[in-house]
Formats: C-alpha cells, sequence, structure tokens
C-alpha cells in the first residue's frame, strides 16, 4: 500500500509540473516530441519503405485493443497521418482483433501483413498487397493461420508475430505471448515461395531469455543476432523491454548486459514500456515502444507510441535507454511550415476535471493548442455540442486546419467558425454531416482571422467525449504524403443520453409476486419477467424482493444510449446476508457472448472477489470493493460511469474508482436484476432498482439514496 502511494503521489507531482522529465522537458509541457502519435495506439511496428515511415500498431482503448486496423504513416517522423486499412473479414465471421502487426516486403515487391487475432483461436493470419497500406487480400482463403494456435507444440499461443529478413534472404518469424508459463519463445522459417507457412519450427528454452512475457523481436547487429522482448506484466509499471544475442537467428541465446534496457524510469513519467520495434537510420538506432497513458487507464489498455534513441556498446551489448519527453532529435527536415496556433490562448464551452480516489487532473482548454500528443482537452461531459476557441493574437492568414481528435478511428461531426472580433462568426468549414474518420482532419479555406472556434456536434460511437489531442493552424498550405483518404462510415450518429432514469423498481409498490411480470416505472417502460426462485417479502416493514436463485428480466432493448462508451449510474437497494467471493450479480446489462474475448461486460456486483464492485471481464478491467459492504445490513449501492471514470459509493461515500474505456455490447442484451445472463446469481434482498443513461453525481445520488431509503418499522 505505501509503494502504491508513493507512485500516486510521483506521477501526480510529474503531471503537475513539479518534477521535470528527461531533457528538463514537462511530461505535459508544450512541444514534448514523445508519444509521436496523437492517439491511442500500441505494440508498434515501425518501416521505412522509400521516402516514408509507417508505423502499424494495435488500435488501442477499446476492451481488449479490439479497434479497427489502421496504419500511421508520415515522411519526417513528426507530422504523422493516420488511415484505416482495408482488411477482408474471415469466411465464418467478422473479426476485431487486429493485434500486434508486422509487416515485409517480398523478394516480389509486394507487401505481406500478419496480424494476430484471438476469436477463432490465437493465431496469426497473412495478408498481402502491392502497397503498404493496401487494399490487402488475404493469403488463404479458407482463413487457414500463417501461425496456428498450437504451433509447434500443443496449447502454445500464437500471437505477436514479428518477422525478421537475414543476409541470405531467409525469413525467420518470432512469436509467442505468456511464455513464461508456455514453454518459451519460437522461432521458425517463413516459405518464402508461399509466405504463409512456417517451417523447422521449435520453441526457444525459458532459461535463454530470463523474465519474458510476450512481443519478441529480432533484429541483427553486425554477426550478432539480437532477440529482445518483453517482460513482466503489460498491465502495470514492471512492463520492461529485455534482449539475449546469439550467432544464430535460432540460438542458443545468452541473456544481454543491463537488462532490462528499458522499463519504467524514475518520475514514472514513461510508465510500463514495452512491445517495441527498432528503426534503423544510418549507424543509428531508434526505439518505438509503447507506454501507459496518464491518468492511467485500467489494466493498461489506453497505450501511446513514443521514439527514443538505443545506443549499442558493440555488437551484443545495449546501453539502457533513456527515456524523454523531448523524443529525438530532427532527423529529417520538415517541409511543414509554422503551426501559428502553437501556444496559443484557448477558451472553451467547458473542460473535464478528473476526480476520483486516484487523480486529480484537468483537461485543459490550453492542452489543443500545446502540440504535445500526451495532454488533450476534453470537455466537462460527453454532451454536445461543446467548443473550443484559439485565439491567434492577431488577424493573420489562414489556410489551412488540421485537428486530431481523440479517436482517429471514428468520425467526429464538428464545424470551424473563424473571426475577426470573437463576436461576429464565419463558416471556414462545415463537416456538421461528416461521416469520415482521420487523424488529422483537414480543412482548407483562404481567410483572414485572429479566432479559430470548433464546434463539436457529434460522434460516431456513444459516450465519445468532444476531446482534441491537437488544432494546428498554418498560413500556407503543404504537401500531404500519399494523399490517402478514409472511406465514409455508413453508421448514423451515436444515440445521445436521454438524461432520464430508464429503470425504476421499487417492491415497496408490488402487494405480491403472484404475477410473473412487473411494471418499470423507468422512461423505457417495459415489464420485469421473474424467473427462478424469487420471493417478495417484508422484513421489519421493509418489502423486499428475496432472491434465492431467481431473476427479474427486462423484455425492453437495452437503449442505445448504453452502448460502446455510453455513461450509466446503477444503484441499489440490497441486504446481502451472506458475501460470497464471486457471482452475486445485482444488475446487468450487456450480452457477455456479445464479441467473445473483447467484450467488455456491465454490471453491479456485491461480492468479496477482484469483481466485487463492477465486473467487465477478469481482474485486470474489474473493480472490487476497497471496503466490502458489511453483510446482513442494508445498503445503497451505486455504480456510476461517465465516459471516463467508473465510481462505486457505498451509503453515499466514493469507495473506489476506476478510468474507463469501455465497448459495451447491448444489441442482444438484456437489464436483468439479481443475476447475469450466465447466471451469477445474487442471494439475498433487493428493496430497489433504480438506472440512469448518465452518470449522477454524489451530490444527486446521496439525494436519491434519501428519496428511495427503505424505512424499517
Amino acid at each position: 500500500m505505501l509503494k502504491k502511494k508513493l507512485f500516486y503521489s510521483l506521477i501526480i507531482l510529474v503531471f503537475t509540473g513539479t518534477i521535470m522529465a528527461q531533457d528538463d522537458v514537462q511530461v505535459n509541457g508544450p512541444g514534448a516530441g514523445n508519444p509521436i502519435l496523437p492517439g491511442w495506439f500500441a505494440d508498434p511496428t515501425i518501416k521505412k519503405f522509400g521516402d516514408i515511415y509507417y508505423i502499424y500498431a494495435t488500435t488501442d482503448n477499446e476492451m481488449l485493443a479490439s479497434g479497427a486496423p489502421t496504419v500511421w504513416y508520415s515522411k519526417d517522423l513528426k507530422n504523422w497521418y493516420n488511415y484505416i486499412m482495408e482488411i477482408p473479414s474471415f469466411s465464418a465471421k467478422s473479426i476485431t482483433n487486429f493485434w500486434a502487426p508486422d509487416i515485409i516486403e517480398g523478394d516480389n515487391g509486394k507487401y505481406y501483413l500478419y496480424f494476430g487475432n484471438c476469436e477463432i483461436g490465437c493465431n496469426i493470419y497473412g495478408y498481402v498487397s502491392d502497397s503498404p497500406v493496401g487494399p490487402w487480400t488475404k493469403l488463404s482463403e479458407n482463413d487457414v493461420p500463417v501461425i496456428s494456435n498450437g504451433y509447434p507444440r500443443e496449447g502454445f499461443p500464437s500471437l505477436d508475430a514479428q518477422f525478421f529478413k537475414d543476409a541470405d534472404g531467409k525469413i525467420y518469424g518470432y512469436w509467442g505471448t505468456w511464455v513464461h508459463y508456455n514453454g518459451g519463445y519460437a522461432v521458425g522459417e517463413l516459405d518464402k515461395n508461399t509466405m504463409s507457412e512456417m517451417k523447422n519450427s521449435v520453441n526457444i528454452p525459458l532459461e535463454q531469455t530470463p523474465a519474458p512475457f510476450e512481443a519478441a523481436y529480432m533484429m541483427k547487429k553486425g554477426s550478432k543476432y539480437i532477440l529482445m522482448y518483453s517482460g513482466a506484466s503489460c498491465h502495470d509499471e514492471t512492463y520492461n523491454v529485455r534482449y539475449s544475442y546469439s550467432n544464430s537467428p535460432y540460438g542458443p541465446f545468452t541473456p544481454g548486459k543491463n537488462n532490462p534496457i528499458l522499463s519504467t524510469n524514475e518520475d514514472q513519467s514513461v510508465h510500463g514500456p514495452g512491445h517495441h520495434s527498432v528503426l534503423q537510420e544510418k549507424d543509428d538506432y531508434y526505439i518505438v515502444y509503447h507506454k501507459h497513458d496518464y491518468p492511467m487507464t485500467r489494466g493498461g489498455l489506453a497505450r501511446q507510441v513514443c521514439i527514443d534513441k538505443m545506443i549499442f556498446e558493440n555488437d551484443s551489448t545495449i546501453q539502457k535507454v533513456i527515456p524523454a519527453n523531448q523524443g529525438i532529435e530532427k532527423l529529417i527536415q520538415s517541409e511543414v511550415p509554422e503551426n501559428i496556433a502553437f501556444k496559443a490562448k484557448t477558451t472553451a464551452s467547458s473542460f473535464y476535471h478528473l476526480k476520483s480516489t486516484q487523480y486529480n487532473y484537468e483537461y485543459k482548454p490550453s492542452f489543443a493548442t500545446d502540440d504535445n500528443n500526451a495532454t488533450m482537452w476534453k470537455a466537462a461531459d460527453n454532451t454536445t455540442p461543446q467548443y473550443l476557441i484559439v485565439d491567434l493574437g492577431s488577424e493573420k492568414k489562414i489556410k489551412r486546419i488540421m485537428t486530431q481528435f481523440e479517436f482517429a478511428s471514428y468520425y467526429y461531426q464538428y464545424k470551424l467558425e473563424y473571426s475577426l472580433n470573437e463576436k461576429n462568426w464565419n463558416m471556414y468549414a462545415d463537416k456538421s454531416r461528416n461521416q469520415t474518420a482521420g487523424s488529422p482532419m483537414i480543412d482548407d479555406n483562404d481567410v483572414t482571422a485572429r479566432y479559430i472556434k470548433l464546434t463539436v456536434l457529434a460522434a460516431e460511437k456513444t459516450g465519445l467525449y468532444p476531446a482534441v489531442w491537437n488544432i494546428k493552424v498554418y498560413s500556407s498550405l503543404f504537401d500531404i504524403p500519399l494523399h490517402l483518404k478514409n472511406k465514409p462510415s455508413v453508421k448514423v450518429p451515436a444515440e445521445k443520453s436521454s438524461k432520464k432514469m430508464i429503470v425504476d423498481l421499487n417492491a415497496k409498490s408490488f402487494s405480491n409476486l403472484s404475477s410473473a411480470s412487473f411494471l418499470n416505472k423507468g422512461s423505457i417502460g417495459g415489464i420485469f419477467e421473474k424467473s427462478g426462485d424469487i420471493s417478495l417479502e417484508e422484513l421489519n416493514g421493509i418489502k423486499a424482493f428475496n432472491f434465492k436463485k431467481g431473476a427479474l428480466t427486462l423484455n425492453k432493448p437495452v437503449p442505445k444510449s448504453l452502448a460502446w462508451n455510453g455513461s450509466y449510474t446503477a444503484a441499489v437497494w440490497v441486504k446481502n446476508p451472506e458475501i460470497a467471493n464471486e457471482g452475486e450479480i445485482l444488475v446487468s446489462w450487456c450480452d457477455r457472448q456479445a464479441l467473445g474475448l473483447a467484450n467488455s461486460y456491465n454490471a453491479l456486483a456485491y461480492n468479496s472477489g477482484n469483481y466485487g464492485a463492477g465486473v467487465h471481464l477478469d481482474g485486470h478491467f474489474d473493480m472490487r470493493y476497497k471496503k466490502v459492504p458489511e453483510a446482513g445490513k442494508w445498503h445503497h449501492i451505486v455504480l456510476t460511469f461517465d465516459g471516463v471514470v467508473e465510481k462505486v459509493y457505498v451509503d453515499g461515500i466514493l469507495d473506489n474508482s476506476q478510468n474507463m474505456l469501455l465497448s459495451s455490447a447491448i444489441d442482444k442484451a438484456k437489464i436483468i436484476i439479481g443475476a447475469s445472463d450466465a447466471g451469477e446469481y445474487f442471494s439475498g434482498y433487493i428493496a430497489s432498482v433504480q438506472m440512469y443513461d448518465y452518470a449522477l453525481t454524489q451530490e444527486d445520488l446521496q439525494k436519491l439514496m434519501k428519496e428511495t431509503k427503505p424505512k424499517e418499522k
């Protein structure tokens, strides 16, 4: 506990600017060079084809990193552009996992892209294209993996594949995750004729790569084969990068000196770095990796890509990497002109102030003009419209505005206006009906103005906040590499919160349980249908449902406002005679089977285990009670989520909280009281249940607690 408190104290100091990061650049200060990408991306593979750099990465900050397959490209390693690649789906089902990509150029001039996927086993699948950005064609029309689960030995999970082309033209693959209890990384040779089959594959003995976890990466320095990999846990600050070396692609490997060479730094400004690749520029080497966000999202699944210099002492020895918020020195002269909005004054309709049991942090409007990908302006809540005004200080020529919204692969609807006096506004760009995602969004015009006003009107996904990493303004036009543009989405803008109580069920409203259904007095209406063993009882004058092994299921669909990252409140007056270590679901509203491994399951529970309060997937993402409510007493338990922070309150007092971004699957879900869609029955008494499609404040829920409190005689 002392260690955890010390960690939070240090990190808060860092992000309020009282501790200086490497090279005397604050992690949240203007112009910080790391992270290099404006968004949530992990497991980066960096390549250079021609004069363009590409970063292929896992799209993060969706449950279990199940975002779109995208690529970033740049000519100067500073200004990056995002593109959603066209990847054909499996014949049997659509896929959402595009994990840890790698790409190699074949001898035939074609490009071969490889992704991990765990929706149909944990396999590596391959694709081919004439271009580094696609469109892509499957290497196997029958969806046969390039590297299948259980290869090269039974039970081995085939993920995190990276390929290495040796000087003799042979291509070797290295893969494996959770290898510390799966027998070590695997290595094999890729068949160059098909580019879709492995041969001569074996496991590398564990002792040759001490303290491993995942993400093997092979490179060559002189005559030495350097097998780099990530160790410890990707979910917390222990994640790191290590290496071993050999005279052969197959080993045996000798653990290198200075391990781990990259790890969480002293001031915690680089937290949980790992799963990397390496860029070689002449005789210099650069390590490209991901680190956790701040404030940190639960489970470490909101990651960002960084780059730092990596130095070899000799062919088999890597120095410890010194991670720097400054980033690397400019390697290439950029053709992009001055951003005249850099450090410009800003105002906004609102901004989000995160207050929780872990953090006190503000998403300030000024973060939108600081040219720092670690910071963003975020509105106070996920309602729209919300606006941001940039004051350029004087009248200036404006020909291009580039806006980097929080999520690169989902569209935002917005408008840009300009003004000379901040009173009379003219339209610069009307994207109020936009359905095309992109980062940055590029809007060109030719005007003179002092003020720019961005108004965010709607978003593609439920619960997305109006939020901007950076807004950049230019007085002249310049070339955009590749000129790629995403296809418009066919999905209409997301449902917005009704700001209403959607469920209201109170036992005192019913005289008996002779009926099999009970009216929901909340705004969505419907009836709760009884199943299993439930009785209506009176305890010291308090009427309550006694759940033994039963459930009340609403016959109405779950509102679309609760989909994906939608905000919510679930409040229950409950008395639990005996608290179990698991199960004991009070309310659930998500289809656990909808997305398989990628599903985020939402429920309020009352148990003493890891998911005693907020239930989502497993111990890495669930939220337990800090202090489990006492058994045998009436408690008002409330779970809220505002789109950023999930909180659980017990009797009006905040008990625990965590940063989250959900991916709720509700299409086939039901609102269930007393159980989940997989059972996990609650056994005890429930007097009332209220649900809202927005997050109540502590003041609001305390008022609700008083209004609904069951009164004993």
